[in-house]
C-alpha cells in the first residue's frame, strides 16, 4: 500500500490515515500514576477508506480485517445518526495488533467518510475511545508532541520537537491487540522527566530504547535485546518497540543507515520491514 500523502486528502469518498510505529516511550508516570506515551508517527504504514453510498452495507477488508462490522455501523450511526447504506473498503498498511495503531488509523479513516473530513482532534479521540476503550494519538497535528494518556483520549502535555530521526524496522511474530484494561506497565516518569528537557537524538534514542527494555522485562512480549545488540553493530542508536505489539526497529541519525540494514532485520526474523524518517520539523 502506498504511504498516505501529507497532508492526506480526506473526502466524503475517501481518507487515508498514516500510522505509528510503536513508542518512543510508553509506561505509568509514577507507580500508582496514569499510562502515557510518546508515538513515533510512521507515513509508510496507513489505512485507507474508500467509501460508495448505495443499498445495504457492504464492508471488504481484504485478509487482514482491523474493524468489526459492528464497529463500523456503531461509528456511522454516531458522526452521521443513521447506518451505513453502501460499501466500504479498508485498506490497511500495518499488521492488526502489530503496534502501528491500525485500530485508530481505520476508525479514523471510516469516521472521516462519514463525517466529510476530519473532525476537531478532541471530537475524534472521543470516538475512538467510546468504541475501543483505548486509541493513539493519530488524529492529533503532531502526534509525536503531545504525551497522550492512551486509556483516557487526551492530551497531558505538550513536549518538544523530535528531532530528525532515520528508522528502518518490522514486525516480530503474530499481533498483540491492545486490552484497554491492560495498565501493567513500567515507571517511566523518570525518562519522561529527562525526555522533556529537549536532549539530543542519540539521548533520546537511548531513552525510548530504555523503555522498550523496561516494560519488555515486565510484560514480555518481542525482545528488543537481539534488534539492539544489532543496531550496535550497524552505528543505530538505540531501539524503538511496540510496548503492546510486535514493531521493533532502530533508530539512526539521518543518513547514516547502512545498506544492509533492512536485510539484517529480516535475518533476525522481522517481517514487513519499513524504512521511514521522523521528526526534524518546527
Amino acid at each position: 500500500m502506498p504511504p498516505c500523502p501529507a497532508p492526506a486528502p480526506q473526502t466524503p469518498q475517501g481518507a487515508c490515515v498514516a500510522g505509528h510505529f510503536g513508542e518512543l516511550l510508553q509506561g505509568r508516570l509514577g507507580p500508582g500514576g496514569p499510562l502515557a506515551l510518546i508515538t513515533l508517527p510512521c507515513p509508510v504504514l496507513g489505512v485507507r477508506a474508500s467509501w460508495r453510498p448505495g443499498g445495504g452495507f457492504g464492508l471488504w477488508q481484504g485478509a487482514r480485517p482491523v474493524l468489526s462490522r459492528g464497529q463500523v455501523a456503531r461509528l456511522w450511526q454516531a458522526v452521521r445518526g443513521e447506518a451505513p447504506r453502501g460499501r466500504l473498503r479498508l485498506v490497511a498498511g500495518m499488521p492488526p495488533g502489530g503496534g502501528a495503531g491500525a485500530s485508530t488509523a481505520a476508525l479514523l479513516a471510516v469516521l472521516r467518510c462519514a463525517a466529510g473530513g476530519a473532525m476537531a482532534p478532541g471530537d475524534e479521540a472521543a470516538l475512538c475511545l467510546a468504541l475501543e476503550g483505548a486509541s493513539d494519538p493519530l488524529m492529533a497535528p503532531r502526534p509525536e508532541r503531545v504525551l497522550w494518556a492512551p486509556r483516557a483520549g487526551q492530551v497531558l502535555a505538550a513536549l518538544p520537537p523530535l528531532p530528525a530521526l532515520e528508522v528502518v524496522g518490522g514486525f516480530a511474530g503474530p499481533g498483540r491487540r491492545t486490552d484497554p484494561a491492560d495498565l501493567g506497565f513500567a515507571d517511566i516518569s523518570d525518562l519522561l522527566a529527562d525526555w522533556v528537557r529537549a536532549p539530543g537524538r542519540g539521548r533520546l534514542a537511548a531513552l525510548a530504547s530504555e523503555s522498550a527494555r523496561r516494560n519488555h522485562a515486565l510484560r514480555g512480549g518481542p525482545d528488543p535485546a537481539p534488534v539492539l545488540a544489532l543496531g550496535r553493530d550497524l552505528g543505530a542508536m538505540g531501539v524503538v518497540a511496540a510496548h503492546t505489539g510486535t514493531a521493533l526497529g532502530l533508530i539512526f541519525a539521518p543518513g547514516q543507515v547502512p545498506a544492509g540494514a533492512a536485510a539484517a532485520l529480516r535475518g533476525l526474523g522481522l517481517a514487513q520491514v519499513v524504512r521511514f524518517r521522523a521528526g526534524g520539523r518546527a
